[in-house]
């Protein structure tokens, strides 16, 4: 075990705020999207304009992975670099995931993570309570799809992630 950096990592860590940046249409999917900042770091209008194309790329081929035209977008101004997640939901239960990095303010150096990157802490934060809405709205609600879809968009983590 990695006391020491164990210890290290809890002394650094803190609380970032996540805000939703509405739902978007892309490649044919509905992405729900969400700005995460760290410490004096800023998603602006142009990190997400420039994030959703990026998923808009990836989801260009969702439909071959068995997408079924929902996906969350994180876009995250870290505080080591930028980073994009790419989420959606796909066949048999089942969710897809990219995660793109790079250099802090440059959107057009952002490139596929190395194999097995996964969410980070407050990422996987925002996933958690995303997945909780999936299930609530989309699987497990009741009515016409247009409504469940509608009751998800609306269903987002605002304030700070820990």
């Amino acid at each position: 075990m990695a006391a020491e950096a164990l210890l290290a990592l809890a002394d650094e860590h803190h609380a970032r705020p996540a805000r939703p940046l509405g739902t978007r249409e892309a490649a044919g999917h509905l992405v729900k999207v969400y700005a995460l900042e760290a410490p004096g770091r800023t998603v602006t209008d142009a990190d997400a304009a420039a994030a959703l194309q990026v998923a808009e790329d990836h989801l260009t081929l969702g439909r071959l992975r068995g997408s079924l035209g929902l996906a969350v977008l994180i876009v995250h101004a870290g505080g080591d670099g930028d980073y994009v997640l790419v989420h959606s939901w796909i066949e048999g239960d089942m969710a897809d995931l990219a995660v793109f990095v790079g250099p802090v303010g440059r959107p057009d150096l952002l490139r596929p993570g190395r194999a097995g990157l996964a969410p980070c802490v407050w990422e996987a934060a925002v996933l958690a309570h995303e997945r909780e809405a999936f299930s609530r709205h989309v699987l497990d609600g009741t009515g016409p799809l247009g409504e469940r879809l509608t009751a998800w968009g609306a269903d987002t983590v605002e304030g700070t992630v820990r």
